[in-house]
């Protein structure tokens, strides 16, 4: 074993010539990095690339909240964010071959001219200009440890077509959903006497096809931009519950989800001066969405259906102005139009049971004005500061009739200290208001394990003033290590609570008043050249600790949901001389926990192990093979179920299912052209 002084230098001198590729530009935080720098991995497109910068992580974003501005991912691409919500990021960079890529920016801390779009650290992908016609083909198969087989099938392309270029992406796939699987299920009663003992068999599949494309052009004295996507996705699950205490009973229940989408997007830039520039943006999405749920325990029948039609508009425009090299201002507002309309059935043995919120149709009409400012008064400081004004009208009709304004001013400041190229110190301090979730306006169920939540059409979003600090170091050439400190103090905090209709109280999403939460995250990319030849590792970890009041009982409480620890970590060697790549991905295991007014429910997804190998045996040719889930992960779900509400009834039974997942096979075979 080397000493840990011999272990050190030998990490130190690791990676020189590689990272010696990337450049620190003259503005401070501002990192390039060429394609010469991921020669020994051998990307095929722009995600490899991405996820290989020293001390990044992508964040894809949200596109479950409402408008454009608070659903950014921390990607760009040449300088500006994809004008699209439901076009997941990681898909759309690996839709750029990595063949078009000129370099990549890492613009830590915030720069003049740059939107960081409330994210402390940005990667901009930055494509070579022209090209002819490129594509890629990609078959995938899946084998489960059950037999059964998935196939997947991909095709892209791109290339010029009149006075612009176009792309496009056709994509066939089919899903194992691997939280299904088979176990043992027991209920006990408060004494521990075994009330209910089973065996669970169950199984999730999906099916789906996806389409997207755009093309670009100079137009009207700037540049044009209109790109599409549809997802037609269909998604089925079934599971039996063989009874083997006292006489044998047979339980069954399954669930059928069909989602179909469509999203149509343009952005217009134009260059009004030399330091000034005007972006506009619109975007239409709609979504039809039908869920059916059945549960059986003879002579018991249960059922349950689901309808929604969903559609969001939105404009955007921006203005942005480059008073100097050093200073920058953005202005800008954004409007948007959102409708839910839901339909929800409920009924026990033929006979319905009536709702709360089952059938309404809610609209927003949400506003918003910002102004941001970026300021360098010395090369080694960077400050940045803004304000947003943002008000909707929100208006429900059918079970529930309601017409509410709100009205939010969401000011942000951050600095960023770099006392030398690879040390920084920044610090936030800013207000964030949540986007309503309409999927909280609605019912959903799980028959399944019991648990029917109604929907809730008078939330407000949750607020938090956001305090937050982290520090980077950037050592040995390719190493990285961040440290992240952020306290939330929260207000219409978004939980769980009781709310009443015709059939009695029902468990919803609802504000529970004021709270706290706080996060450590840890990020660190190790090169381990030296002592692992192409070695590297890569680690993320988050801790979370939070505070609220429950509304049952009283008592200060975790909040619902929230998991307490997250990480995960990527072991990758590149063998150049054989034109390989192999690895390790870990995802941790985690833990989150709901807090209802008559249970409480646990979650607990054990530790996923993915073992893959990449081979290439030419520039346009590549394999890849995966064993995933090593650890055989499983998932465990208990809940502790009171009489009646917890703070007045004895606890009635505690119900456990402990389901395992087996190991998955899964290949894949990519050929570009171009």
């Amino acid at each position: 074993m080397l000493p840990l002084r011999t272990l050190a230098a030998a990490l130190l001198v690791s990676a020189a010539p590689a990272a010696a590729l990337a450049q620190t530009t003259g503005a401070q935080g501002l990192i390039s990095y060429p394609p010469a720098f991921f020669a020994e991995q051998r990307p095929v497109t722009a995600y490899d690339m991405v996820s290989r910068l020293p001390g990044f992580s992508i964040d894809t974003g949200d596109d479950s909240v409402r408008g454009f501005e608070g659903a950014a991912g921390n990607v760009l691409i040449d300088g500006g964010r994809p004008t699209s919500k439901t076009d997941n990021l990681e898909d759309i960079l690996r839709r750029i071959p990595a063949g078009q890529v000129d370099h990549i920016e890492l613009i830590r801390g915030g720069a003049p001219g740059i939107d960081m779009q409330g994210k402390s650290i940005l990667a901009n992908v930055v494509k070579t200009k022209g090209g002819g016609l490129q594509g890629l083909v990609q078959v995938g198969q899946n084998l489960a440890y059950d037999g059964r087989y998935k196939f997947g099938v991909r095709v892209e392309g791109s290339g010029p077509a009149g006075p612009g270029a176009w792309e496009g992406s056709l994509r066939y796939g089919e899903g194992i959903d691997d939280g299904w699987g088979a176990g043992p299920h027991v209920r006990v009663s408060p004494t521990g006497a075994v009330l209910e003992r089973s065996d669970i068999d169950s199984h999730g599949n999906v099916h789906q096809w996806i389409g997207s494309g755009a093309y670009e052009a100079k137009a009207f004295g700037g540049k044009l931009r209109v790109n599409g996507r549809f997802l037609d996705d269909h998604y089925r699950s079934n599971e039996l519950n063989w009874g083997r205490f006292q006489a044998p009973v047979l339980q069954s229940s399954g669930e059928r989800q069909d989602r179909f989408q469509v999203e149509l997007g343009a952005n217009y830039k134009h260059e009004l001066g030399p330091r000034t520039s005007l972006e506009l943006l619109g975007l239409r999405q709609t979504e039809d969405y039908s869920y059916e749920a059945g549960f059986r325990s003879p002579p018991d029948i249960a059922a349950f259906s689901l309808g929604k039609d969903i559609s969001e508009t939105i404009g955007r425009g921006v203005l942005k102005f480059r008073q100097s090299e050093t200073l920058s201002w953005e202005a800008g507002a954004e409007a948007a139009l959102n409708k839910l309309e839901s339909q929800t059935a409920y009924a026990e043995n033929g006979v319905p049971i009536a709702l709360p919120a089952a059938n309404v149709t809610v609209e927003e009409k949400r506003g918003e004005v910002f102004l941001k400012t970026v300021w360098r008064p010395i090369p080694a400081w960077t400050l940045e500061g803004s304000v947003r004004e943002e008000g909707s009208a929100i208006s429900s009709d059918g079970d529930v009739s309601l017409e509410k304004t709100l009205y939010y001013t969401k000011p942000r400041i951050a600095a960023t200290w770099a006392p030398s190229a690879n040390t920084q110190v920044r610090v936030r301090f800013e207000r964030v208001v949540g986007q309503l979730n309409f999927d909280d306006f609605v019912a959903t169920s799980s028959l399944g394990t019991g648990v029917l939540t109604a929907g809730n059409p008078d939330l407000a979003p949750e607020q938090a003033w956001v305090t937050e600090a982290a520090f980077e170091q950037r050592f040995w050439k390719k190493g990285a290590a961040v440290l992240t400190l952020r306290h939330f103090a929260l207000s219409d905090a978004v939980d769980r609570a009781p709310i009443y209709g015709p059939s009695g109280p029902f468990d919803a999403p609802s504000n529970i008043g004021d709270g706290t939460k706080d996060e450590l995250q840890a990020t660190l990319t190790l090169p381990l050249d030296r002592l692992i030849p192409g070695g590297e590792l890569r680690g993320d970890a988050t801790w979370r600790r939070s505070e609220v009041t429950d509304p049952t009982t009283g008592a200060k409480r975790e909040i619902s949901g929230l998991r307490p620890l997250e990480w995960e970590g990527h072991f990758t060697q590149d063998l150049p001389r054989w034109r390989a790549t192999w690895g390790l991905d870990a995802y941790g295991a985690w833990r989150r926990t709901y807090y209802r007014f008559d249970e409480i429910s646990t979650d607990k997804l054990k530790t996923y192990v993915t073992l893959f190998g990449e081979w290439k045996p030419r520039a346009d040719l590549l394999v890849r093979v995966e064993i995933q889930n090593l650890t055989e992960r499983g998932f465990r779900h208990t809940r502790q179920v009171y009489a009646g509400p917890r703070n007045t009834s004895p606890l009635d039974f505690v119900d456990d299912r402990d389901i395992q997942v087996g190991r998955m096979f899964y290949v894949r075979v990519r050929k570009s052209f171009g």
